[in-house]
């Protein structure tokens, strides 16, 4: 069956791959972005796949985005969590707003992007929320107390709110990616990159598109015995 989804992040990266994985699944899906219009727009000029701006580490945002999406496809059953930054630094360097930005977006956009779509999706007895948390926020990383927190606080937003939704039809699991060649990866300096690719049992870097076959299969009818689970797809670089 046909739903509407909303991909937060979706015009780029791992969120473009997401919104077009779910697209060629039959459902009408609108990719949200924070920042690159340039971006956004050739994605929607390529794929025909709609792109609203809003930042959602903003509240109130979430929620007004949330209504003008309904008002022009229709009530959202499909949410993706997927908007993320980084803002890397020991902690010795870490200023407050790297600590917050992260926290901001990548965490509090989870929460703002559930309460602006979870109480529709209960109140019509079917839903899916899909976050997309990391590798990093399973087993931490070096330079990334923000970003490692963030995530691992979106694994724990998970498992809780898959309690509450269960017993309405709303299931709510996760995605931890390993390390994806992505455009994020892609600045890593390549002797550091080396050394990850190293550690990954299968010897290479995830694409995309593995990502996103998982976030289609959560998101599926096939999925509905399936919540408050975290999906790995990491190549086996942690295993747990």
């Amino acid at each position: 069956m046909a739903r509407v989804a909303i991909v937060t992040g979706g015009t780029r990266g791992i969120g473009a791959a997401i919104s077009l994985a779910l697209r060629d699944r039959g459902h009408t899906v609108v990719a949200n972005y924070g920042g690159n219009d340039e971006k956004a727009k050739a994605f929607t000029a390529e794929h025909g796949i709609p792109a609203y701006k809003w930042d959602v580490g903003d509240h109130e945002a979430c929620i007004a985005g949330c209504k003008q999406v309904e008002q022009d496809v229709g009530p959202v059953d499909i949410l993706v969590n997927n908007a993320g930054v980084t803002r890397d630094g020991t902690l010795h360097k870490m200023t407050f707003d790297d600590w917050n930005e992260v926290m901001r977006i990548n965490l509090g956009g989870c929460f703002n992007m559930a309460k602006a779509t979870f109480p529709g999706m209960r109140d019509r007895g079917w839903g899916r929320i899909i976050n997309i948390g990391s590798i990093n926020g399973q087993a931490g990383q070096y330079g990334q107390v923000n970003y490692a927190a963030a995530k691992s606080g979106i694994h724990g937003f998970t498992k809780a709110l898959a309690q509450e939704g269960a017993k309405f039809g709303v299931l709510v699991n996760a995605i931890a990616p390993g390390y994806i060649d992505t455009d994020m990866v892609a600045a890593v300096p390549e002797p550091v990159l080396e050394k990850i690719v190293a550690k990954i049992p299968v010897g290479r870097l995830g694409s995309a598109y593995e990502i996103a076959r998982g976030v289609a299969f959560l998101a599926s009818e096939n999925a509905g015995f399936i919540t408050g689970s975290t999906l790995s797809i990491n190549g086996g670089q942690h295993m747990y």
